[in-house]
Parts: structure tokens; C-alpha cells; sequence
């Protein structure tokens, strides 16, 4: 992704039109439903440099409920809230801990519950996002942060080296 990325040669390779918000809303912590619309494609959010991104991971019962790690490779991020069952858009976020959150690379989801992180995407590149259990990325628990280059030269992904295999 990323070579294909900066030759912008993404056709085939991948798309950027990761979904942003829940395609089909549920109650997570409930009985999933017959048909979670499962798709399958290698799909990204592009980030314009310095964008500040709020994202709530909620974990599902769709194969049991579990603790995820969730690791973010490029990045460090702030956990500026968690609780169990389903997030609250209403509820939640008036609570979350904007003074002194931890400040972390991955994070455990809670079994039956959600996470809020915080980042600010200022390192250009392709950036994976996965859970730490190597069977839940095979399963879709993964996804990619493209994040643009900035109008300086220190704010652009440098090139492979020339010595970089091609795909």
C-alpha cells in the first residue's frame, strides 16, 4: 500500500473509501443480527497532515465478546475514554478525560465495551491499524490511515530506497 501509495499507482491495490461511521448500526453487546454486511477489500481513511482524529472502538458480540488490543503503527495516540456496552454518543463523551489521558500505541478494547482515542495525524505516510491477536486480523480486524504529505519538505514522505524490492 504504501509503495503504491506514493507512485499513486492505487488502483487494484487498494481504495479509500474505509467507512467512517457504522454502515449498519446495531446493539453491539447484544444479539448480533443474521446479516452484519460483511465485505471484504483493503480500504483506507485518508487524513489531510495535522488532522486531529477522534475515533471510538466498540467491541462486538458478533463472535463473542472479547478484549481486542488495537495497535496503531505510526502514531501514539491519547485513551480519553472506555466503558462497557455500547458507546453513547449523548452520554459518554461529556465524560472523557481531556486533562491528563494516558497516552498509549495500543490499547485493550474491554469485552463488551468501547474505547475513545485521540490522535493527530502529523506523520505523512500509510499507517496499519490492527488487533494484536493475529487471528482477529485475518478475520477483517484491521484497516489503514493514509495520511497526506504537508506543503514543506519536512512534512513529505521521502522516497524508498532504490534498492526497494517492487510489488
Amino acid at each position: 500500500m504504501l509503495q503504491a501509495h506514493f507512485f499513486q499507482q492505487s488502483k487494484g491495490v487498494y481504495t479509500t473509501n474505509f467507512p467512517t461511521t457504522p454502515i449498519f448500526p446495531f446493539n453491539y453487546t447484544g444479539t448480533p443480527p443474521n446479516n452484519t454486511m460483511v465485505s471484504n477489500g483493503t480500504k483506507a481513511v485518508v487524513l489531510l497532515l495535522n488532522t486531529s482524529v477522534e475515533l471510538v472502538l466498540q467491541d462486538t458480540s458478533i463472535l463473542g465478546i472479547e478484549s481486542h488490543p488495537l495497535h496503531l503503527h505510526g502514531f501514539n495516540f491519547f485513551v480519553v475514554g472506555q466503558g462497557f456496552g455500547n458507546f453513547d454518543n449523548n452520554k459518554d463523551p461529556p465524560k472523557f478525560n481531556l486533562v491528563d489521558p494516558i497516552d498509549r500505541n495500543i490499547v485493550g478494547v474491554p469485552s463488551g465495551g468501547w474505547v475513545a482515542i485521540c490522535f493527530q495525524a502529523d506523520n505523512p505516510g500509510v499507517w496499519f491499524m490492527h488487533c494484536h491477536l493475529e487471528v482477529h486480523t485475518s478475520w477483517g480486524l484491521r484497516m489503514a490511515w493514509i495520511v497526506l504529505d504537508g506543503k514543506l519538505p519536512n512534512q513529505k514522505l521521502p522516497p524508498p530506497p532504490s534498492d526497494t524490492p517492487k510489488c
